[in-house]
């Protein structure tokens, strides 16, 4: 964590991955043309996001969304560019305050300012923050009522070196089967023994590509083919070349996938429905002699961009240029006689066991030094290649995506995306006991149900040991099986109950971000956690018994919602 930024502070320096666009958002942050207003975005972006009607033709939509539940707080809407949002009383409306940073993006300036949200001067009155990465006693500053976009620890999957050997670590434990989506890798100088070997043992004309840990937008890549190409400089990532890509015309090219995770305990995973897929601008060739040619081995936007071949494309459903919505990709394959929906689930596959990956690390800081699990959340940025059997290999996590959005595919996908983003994150107005920073233990709301459902009784009374049993029950049975762990759900605690209403709620805000854990089979990547988790075999139990029939289990949540919590007892669903 040494590189990592000391705090939230404006000296905060641009780190964003920049492999999509060209342009820095940093110039447009500084020069605010008043104190209430949102930051100004450069000419180009503000064509982009111009708006596509008149003020009084838009829709107008409230300030706050509704929970489905009663007793439990309302969350703050943020609108797409035909809609404009209600504004709220004074009394609540001063409270919508963000905290700008350098590498806060256009996107998120537009969209926060039409929720009404001001720039924050002071350092610590603020309800939202979209900054950069930090050290993790950094968190400790985030207070009860704000929301950073990151978690402490997520570089265990954001910096390159980290991510592979966490994967390693994963693929030794769980086996090679389950964990073979990545190419084999060695971090040098400690793996230089292991590289050699495998390195001798390979074919003659085998490739490698070389990457610096911590880079991005491609700096300091190169593919090689002799030992003596090997860069002297270390730290070094060293991977087996993936030298039989898919080709569309004749080109490589790579998926970002966007994955957004709002808690790691229980771990609750989202993907962005659409995407973009970045092509090579030079044909491909598996020669020798190309290998010096980045225009053909590399996909990175920031690469390709300075060829003077490259083609820009400003239509999400059409394919052509070297950059293509994920959608319009689908549409490709699968009038090629291609199943995508099979390429999808695999992509979901690794996503859910490389976020699993991280998830000790993460699990651990966020006890260490995060005041509220709702404090933090975070947008990732998978990138993914498809080889010539179209099976999916992950080729990086980013852990700062670029939101750069210069051009009309990059607003159409990357606004929508954000939209939905804030909306799912579950924003809520503090309320005056929250605005006054106080402890507040690991067992708290996750999210908003802390200041709705008021607090659980204060004496460590019964209620609270039999909730200590109960996880501790759970969680020590050495061979558990199906109908072990589906008594989970025969007598609910008011933990329980607030896991689950946090869950359901969230979900009805999703957009077109598609849940990928907890669903109804997510049993099966539970033995890959490192340890288990108590909320994790709740939420998966939940899904499995109620997702045909989610209207049921929805109503039995709201009957608990009314009746249970005032008791401080346990809830006997079979009696509701």
């Amino acid at each position: 964590e040494e590189e990592l930024p000391n705090g939230l502070d404006e000296s905060c320096s641009q780190e964003e991955d920049e492999d999509e666009d060209s342009d820095s958002d940093a110039a447009s942050v500084g020069g605010m043309s008043s104190p209430g207003s949102v930051a100004p975005v450069s000419r180009n972006c503000t064509e982009c996001l111009a708006q596509p009607a008149e003020a009084q033709q838009k829709v107008l939509k409230p300030a706050l969304v509704c929970s489905l539940f009663p007793n439990v707080p309302p969350t703050i809407y943020f609108s797409s560019q035909d809609e404009r949002v209600e504004k709220l009383p004074w009394e609540q409306r001063k409270l919508l305050r963000w905290k700008m940073c350098t590498v806060t993006p256009n996107i998120v300036k537009q969209i926060i300012g039409r929720s009404h949200f001001r720039i924050s001067k002071k350092s610590n009155d603020w309800l939202g923050c979209w900054g950069q990465h930090m050290k993790s006693p950094c968190f400790k500053a985030i207070k009860e009522h704000q929301k950073l976009n990151h978690f402490p620890g997520s570089f265990q999957i954001g910096r390159k070196d980290r991510l592979w050997r966490n994967l390693l670590k994963m693929q030794a434990r769980c086996g090679k089967k389950e964990f073979s989506f990545f190419p084999q890798s060695f971090i040098l100088p400690q793996d230089i023994r292991l590289l050699k070997k495998a390195w001798e043992e390979g074919a003659s004309h085998q490739k490698w590509i070389v990457k610096p840990p911590a880079s991005a937008r491609g700096i300091g890549i190169q593919v090689i083919h002799k030992w003596s190409q090997l860069p002297k400089r270390r730290p070094l990532l060293v991977q087996r070349y993936l030298h039989k890509p898919y080709l569309i015309g004749g080109k490589k090219f790579d998926l970002r996938i966007y994955v957004y995770v709002t808690c790691y305990d229980p771990l609750r995973v989202y993907l962005f429905q659409d995407g973009l897929v970045r092509f090579a601008s030079c044909k491909y060739s598996s020669s020798m002699k190309s290998l010096s040619n980045r225009f053909v081995h590399l996909t990175n936007y920031s690469v390709n961009k300075k060829n003077t071949e490259y083609k820009s494309n400003s239509d999400e459903t059409a394919c052509q240029g070297h950059k293509w919505a994920l959608k319009a990709l689908w549409k490709y394959l699968t009038q090629k006689g291609v199943n995508s929906e099979a390429i999808w689930e695999k992509i979901k596959d690794i996503v859910i066991k490389t976020i699993i990956a991280s998830e000790p690390y993460v699990n651990s800081l966020v006890k260490m030094y995060v005041r509220r699990p709702y404090c933090c959340h975070e947008l990732f940025g998978f990138d993914i290649m498809l080889d010539e059997n179209l099976k999916p290999w992950i080729l990086e996590v980013n852990i700062s995506p670029s939101l750069h959005s210069n051009s009309p595919l990059d607003v159409s996908i990357k606004g929508q995306m954000i939209r939905d983003l804030l909306n799912l994150a579950g924003f809520v107005l503090p309320s005056v006991g929250t605005m006054a920073s106080r402890p507040q233990t690991r067992s708290s709301s996750t999210c908003s149900l802390g200041s709705a459902l008021k607090e659980k009784p204060k004496p460590a009374s019964e209620h609270f040991i039999a909730e200590k049993m109960k996880k501790a029950y759970y969680l020590t049975q050495k061979i558990p099986d199906q109908d072990f762990y589906s008594s989970v759900l025969d007598i609910l605690t008011p933990d329980d109950v607030r896991i689950l209403v946090e869950t359901e709620d969230e979900y009805s805000r999703r957009g077109q971000f598609e849940r990928v854990f907890p669903t109804h089979i997510s049993m099966r990547y539970l033995r890959f956690f490192e340890q288990p988790r108590y909320f994790n075999i709740l939420v998966t139990q939940w899904e499995l018994k109620y997702y045909l029939n989610k209207h049921k289990g929805l109503e039995l949540l709201k009957k608990w919602c009314v009746k249970g919590y005032h008791t401080g007892a346990g809830t006997d669903l079979a009696q509701m």
